[in-house]
């Protein structure tokens, strides 16, 4: 039976590059897919692998080439991936390479662009939830999946240590999170829109200026901000999960992360809530 085609290579290679250069940083998250198509029929039809690029290999170089263009435009990055591995196996004849961004618009406090602060385009569900009865009603407002990070500016230290204990102390991580919000309106603002707008942006104003020691201090802190935002809210609750970027060890390839390259997950991921009410 003839082997018609044939190709192999990784598919859902995630990477966000951050360019650091400064103090206004710049972030690209990408989901990546490289299939390689050249002379390797051998390891289909006869399970001679000797000529074969692993996949993992394949995963590495897409690595290391974001590491190495931490500042190209995606298309320039796809293009350099492309001849790496060109320029590197001669029984490669064929190189494709797709690519998907997940974008992030830079937060605004105060009407200022923020140089290390970001939300998710297109970014969460607004909802609502009301319990009426005849004797009264009970009305919550909130957002679902509404996403934002920051790449410095956040730290996790002075937690229990034990042997069962494998995450290593930071005072220098990426934060992200894709929260669930919900708050409960004790009054009728003059607008529930603008209400809705002010209280998120106090909330995003602290955890984009403020240093993080962790979620939990930041979760607070942003309710905080939100109450005394928006007066006519009783009670305000937060759920954060964290979306992790784990950075990459680029040692074996004798180079350094330096805060550039990450891996992004979100499996399994530390689940965070709080409920804050006025005293």
């Amino acid at each position: 039976m003839p082997l018609v085609r044939h190709s192999h290579g990784k598919g859902r290679v995630r990477i966000m590059r951050v360019r650091r250069d400064g103090p206004r940083h710049e972030v690209r998250e990408l989901t990546v897919k490289v299939m390689l198509t050249g002379d390797f029929a051998g390891s289909f039809t006869e399970g001679d692998n000797s000529s074969v690029i692993a996949t993992d290999t394949v995963k590495n170089i897409v690595n290391i080439v974001a590491r190495d263009n931490v500042a190209d435009e995606n298309e320039v990055f796809a293009g350099k991936l492309a001849t790496f591995f060109l320029d590197r196996y001669s029984n490669v004849d064929q190189v494709d390479v797709s690519t998907s961004e997940t974008s992030w618009a830079r937060l605004e406090v105060d009407g200022v662009p923020h140089d290390h602060a970001f939300l998710l385009d297109g970014n969460g569900r607004p909802t609502v939830q009301l319990s009426a009865t005849r004797w009264g009603r009970t009305l919550t407002s909130g957002l679902d999946g509404f996403t934002f990070l920051k790449t410095t500016e956040s730290g996790w230290e002075n937690y229990v240590m034990d042997d069962v204990t494998t995450i290593k102390p930071t005072h220098d991580r990426m934060l992200a999170t894709s929260m669930v919000a919900s708050w409960r309106w004790s009054g009728t603002p003059a607008s529930y829109e603008a209400a809705n707008a002010a209280l998120l942006a106090a909330a995003l104003k602290v955890f984009a200026t403020t240093y993080s020691p962790g979620v939990q201090a930041t979760m607070y802190l942003m309710s905080e901000a939100a109450l005394a935002a928006v007066p006519e809210i009783a009670e305000i609750s937060l759920a954060c999960p964290n979306k992790h970027y784990l950075p990459i060890d680029l040692s074996p390839f004798g180079r350094s992360s330096d805060g550039q390259v990450f891996t992004p997950t979100d499996e399994p991921h530390g689940q965070i809530e709080c409920t804050v009410a006025r005293g």
